[in-house]
């Protein structure tokens, strides 16, 4: 595969699915070789990417046997089954977060990649942020000491302007839950940088969404680490109008800081011994929905991320058993409640 071009399919194209394509085009070792989607192509108001569309993945990979990888941009409730397709058809997968809904479903995706030798890469654009990465270096190199508290918030709106019917987005089967569509790459980057929780003790709440979807709106979730340390998550999609924060402080032996901001984008307070805060890259726009935003779009980097790894110049970012221990996570803290 050195030298040539990276063959990418993708199935869904809703708003990330789009974003998808357009990085792909953007780069010059990629090349977008089909599209799939339910829709028609009158109804989905699609950018010129001179890839054909295809209504089935399975006609989409039947016919166009030189696809190298596959992305998967559709409702929560069909990545897994979706991902074991494709990789049957001895296809590399690139899954939306959340990777499934389930541990049971994570661990057949697994298992058929492993059966097949196919790699899976996990959307998780959050870890590409320049104050996660920074998080990334201060814990691993031990700047923080001990780490005794880890505060996470995410403070979101989510309303009728996003869950405007008909949509999957809401049902328990195809959303799953606000954990796993809205906050799922907040505790991928709790768990890549402190590693798994235990003792998990939720309470949930629905506090204006009850007309519009199916699970929770708000939450508030304390935890232990296994590494040592005690956390706590709060979060909502009830806020009104825009979304407020999303941030992290982490209370160590040797200091304090907080990655706060809309995004998780601005370090906010920093306070180490014997460290001086670097000055870091700036961090990209967030994804804009028109009426609504998420989080920072990064989905070049998982390009780019993507096409290194198959070509061997580097590593995936967030591989298959990290996606997974994410779905459990979150699986256990619905469990808990």
């Amino acid at each position: 595969m050195v030298g040539e071009k990276v063959n990418f399919a993708i199935v869904g194209q809703g708003h990330i699915g789009k974003r998808h394509a357009q990085m792909i085009t953007n780069n010059h070792e990629g090349n977008l070789m089909a599209i799939c989607d339910l829709k028609k192509e009158d109804e989905l108001s699609l950018p010129q990417y001179h890839a054909p569309l295809f209504s089935s993945i399975e006609e989409m990979l039947e016919q166009n046997p030189e696809i190298d990888i596959v992305v998967i941009a559709t409702p929560n409730g069909t990545h897994a089954s979706l991902a074991i397709i494709a990789l049957n058809a001895k296809k590399h997968i690139v899954i939306e977060k959340p990777m499934a809904l389930s541990k049971a479903e994570g661990e057949k995706v697994i298992s058929t990649a492993l059966q097949v030798n196919r790699q899976v890469f996990i959307v998780m654009q959050n870890r590409y942020s320049p104050p996660s990465a920074w998080l990334k270096e201060i814990v691993e190199a031990k700047k923080l000491g001990q780490i005794y508290m880890v505060q996470i918030n995410c403070y979101w709106n989510r309303d009728n302007r996003y869950y405007k019917q008909p949509t999957w987005k809401g049902s328990k089967d195809m959303d799953g839950g606000t954990l796993f569509t809205q906050f799922s790459h907040f505790i991928d980057i709790m768990y890549w940088l402190f590693g798994d929780i235990k003792n998990i003790k939720a309470s949930l709440f629905d506090f204006n969404h009850k007309d519009s979807t199916e699970f929770e709106d708000s939450g508030i979730v304390h935890f232990e680490f296994e590494s040592g340390g005690a956390g706590s998550l709060n979060f909502s999609t009830a806020v009104w109008n825009t979304n407020f924060e999303s941030s992290m402080t982490i209370i160590g032996e040797k200091g304090t800081v907080k990655v706060g901001g809309q995004y998780m984008d601005k370090v906010e307070y920093c306070h180490v011994e014997g460290y001086e805060m670097p000055k870091l890259k700036p961090v990209n726009a967030p994804n804009d929905y028109g009426q609504y935003k998420g989080s920072a779009a990064n989905h070049h980097f998982i390009v780019e991320n993507v096409i290194d790894t198959l070509k061997g110049r580097k590593t995936m970012t967030t591989n298959m058993m990290e996606g997974l221990k994410v779905v459990e996570i979150i699986e256990n803290i619905y469990k808990s409640v």
